[in-house]
């Protein structure tokens, strides 16, 4: 267990005047907006070394500093979750995880993810990331579905982490964006950060960071085109803003594109493929997971318009 006090801190580099509880909701999605303004409350944060109320509006140059206190008697609780185990050892678990599934707890909301259900399959996963998210080496989002890997032990972890770091794994996504992309293969090379406008989204931004994105053309429709895309890097939300900023945001996607224009729930995204070197033996492993069913209606649906 992770029996350490966290710190964050921040420099405010806006010119608007932005509410510290909102601004810290959105440089952490994991915190709740009800668990900061109780640190505040709680003396918690500060800035410029002192203490203010959640309605303090930020201004530029501010100092801002989160002192998470360590968990009292915090346990995340098994749970008997229906997952698909894709491959597992004593290093690693790759699970095909499925649309609408959390990847790991968070402040205020304990139950009911994919860390749970890896607690109940299995007692033994790695604890550098901490309590929360207990062999979490990379995630995908909510709304999005397919494969990701899981250390079981410390070792494993940061032979996977370090993996991703220097870009040697393979990423591949499947996903079904709006209107006809005209090129077959392609690139995108443009760095994401916080969206100024809106920080709650992530953009392309000049001051973001490094973030490539390629993509080749599997089919095309009237309306829609089936793409596969190769992560380079792994931003947050990197394959949904990209897509977005060459004008092909995701179909279904409810934060960066028209949400309802396919019968799926959250944004036509399947991480399809996932290789890697085994963290021990140095192997090299490589899955592939079906399209899942929702994806298949979606193409189909995609097809015929």
């Amino acid at each position: 267990m992770n029996t350490a006090v966290q710190i964050f801190d921040w420099k405010y580099e806006e010119t608007s005047f932005e509410r510290i509880d909102t601004f810290l909701s959105a440089e952490q999605s994991e915190w709740s907006r009800s668990q900061i303004q109780q640190w505040i409350k709680d003396g918690l944060v500060t800035v410029n070394d002192k203490s203010v109320k959640a309605n303090y509006k930020l201004k530029m140059g501010d100092l801002i500093v989160v002192r998470i206190l360590p968990p009292k008697e915090l346990s995340i609780e098994p749970e008997d979750i229906p997952l698909h185990i894709v491959f597992e050892d004593e290093d690693v678990i790759v699970v095909n995880k499925q649309r609408g599934l959390v990847v790991h707890p968070a402040p205020g909301h304990y139950s009911g993810t994919l860390v749970n259900g890896l607690l109940y399959h299995c007692k033994d996963l790695s604890g550098i990331n901490g309590i929360l998210r207990p062999g979490i080496v990379h995630r995908i989002d909510k709304d999005t579905s397919g494969l990701l890997m899981v250390a079981k032990n410390d070792q494993a972890h940061a032979a996977l982490a370090e993996q991703l770091k220097e870009h040697t794994t393979i990423r591949k996504y499947m996903a079904i964006v709006h209107g006809q992309v005209k090129h077959d293969k392609g690139t995108i090379d443009a760095p994401i950060g916080r969206d100024p406008k809106n920080r709650q989204q992530m953009s392309v931004v000049k001051e973001g960071k490094p973030a490539v994105t390629h993509f080749t053309v599997l089919e095309r429709w009237l309306n829609f085109t089936l793409v596969e895309l190769q992560l380079e890097t792994g931003r947050t939300h990197q394959i949904r803003v990209h897509m977005k900023y060459i004008g092909h945001p995701l179909a279904g996607d409810p934060k960066y594109g028209p949400s309802k224009t396919l019968p799926i729930d959250g944004q036509a995204l399947h991480a399809q493929a996932l290789g890697f070197k085994h963290p021990r033996t140095d192997q090299d492993l490589y899955f592939e997971a079906p399209l899942p069913e929702d994806m298949e209606k979606a193409i189909t649906l995609a097809q015929e318009n």
